[in-house]
């Protein structure tokens, strides 16, 4: 057995627990030659650390290099920053990598979906970087630098050679924010010079979302700032079921956190009915971030062999009854 790695898990909030345990079940069931440590992130710490990233929590991700995340709660308009936001800022987690694929008997108005989200995940306006200039007057700033824009245009193309794919589209509003998205273009532009093998085109932003709905197939691998990858990414997840069925990952130098991308569910919590399907998929990617590619080949082909058989090992969100435990009980048995 390959020597034994150390996984950060971080349960989060609401379902998160129930959704990571079901998850390293089957890890556990694969065996995996992987050890878990389990740290807090989440509002409910708060009260415990008077914050929703306790200073040892980043710590252990540090050291260990790679974790597993649960859906992190964040207060609207309001209370403390986003936990997520700030794990990305101080591990540096500079792209957001979501792959969105059709699942196999999940009824949607597509069945060819194939896209890859790739968004920039350190600046933008989603940096959180605004104040109030009077009373009534807030102003938000749109940070653009040519070294975090050409760092995930080049995360971008190069994503695209390793895995095979076609084409990288970079998507942008420069018809409207001229410096700042043109900045971005610019970046994107030169870095593709250096991959000819990968077909390049600029999509604006609001169109791209129109296409997206027409003909998602149009599109293979898009790359983002980070506002529009954060709105665009859902979109696609609505396009093959909701953000319960796809995976997501936050990956940095030398650190990368596999999360589900949903929300808390805070409505479900506890009754043992959560649907663990993203999680489980953003294990099987980092299973293959930890180049442990056979065994993500036996989870990911798990989840495929559940989906594509019996239509009632389904959780609730699917139209089905199976809880938690009895559909993670259905992706070992397939393993």
């Amino acid at each position: 057995m390959a020597n034994t790695r150390t996984v950060t898990v971080i349960n989060g909030d609401g379902i998160g627990p129930e959704v990571s345990a079901a998850t390293i079940r089957v890890l556990e069931a694969l065996k995996v030659p992987l050890e878990f440590e389990f740290k807090d992130a989440g509002a409910e710490v708060v009260a415990k650390f008077g914050t929703n990233l306790p200073h040892e929590t980043v710590e252990a991700v540090l050291r260990s290099g790679v974790a597993l995340k649960g859906p992190t709660g964040t207060v609207v308009g309001g209370g403390l920053p986003s936990a997520n936001v700030g794990l990305r800022k101080r591990l540096d987690l500079y792209s957001s990598l979501r792959p969105v694929k059709s699942v196999p008997n999940v009824k949607t108005r597509y069945e060819n979906v194939d896209v890859v989200v790739v968004r920039e995940n350190t600046e933008d306006l989603y940096a959180g970087l605004e104040h109030i200039i009077v009373p009534g007057v807030v102003e938000s700033l749109k940070i653009i630098t040519e070294k975090a824009s050409t760092r995930i245009a080049r995360f971008a193309f190069e994503y695209a050679k390793k895995n095979g794919r076609k084409k990288v589209s970079a998507i942008h509003k420069a018809n409207i924010m001229k410096l700042s998205d043109g900045l971005f273009l610019d970046c994107c532009r030169k870095v593709g010079r250096e991959f000819p093998e990968i077909a390049y085109d600029e999509v604006i932003v609001d169109n791209l979302c129109m296409q997206l709905v027409k003909d998602p197939t149009r599109f293979d691998v898009m790359v983002l700032e980070n506002l529009y990858g954060d709105i665009v990414s859902d979109l696609c997840a609505g396009l093959v079921g909701g953000l319960g069925m796809v995976p997501g990952a936050n990956i940095g130098e030398r650190t990368a956190v596999f999360e589900a991308v949903h929300g808390t569910a805070p409505d479900i919590a506890g009754k043992g009915i959560a649907n663990p399907t993203a999680l489980m998929m953003s294990a099987v990617m980092m299973l293959e971030w930890l180049d442990l590619k056979e065994e993500a080949r036996r989870m990911s082909g798990a989840i495929q062999k559940v989906y594509g058989g019996d239509v009632k090992v389904r959780t609730g969100d699917l139209g089905g009854s199976a809880t938690t435990r009895e559909f993670t009980d259905a992706i070992i048995a397939a393993l």
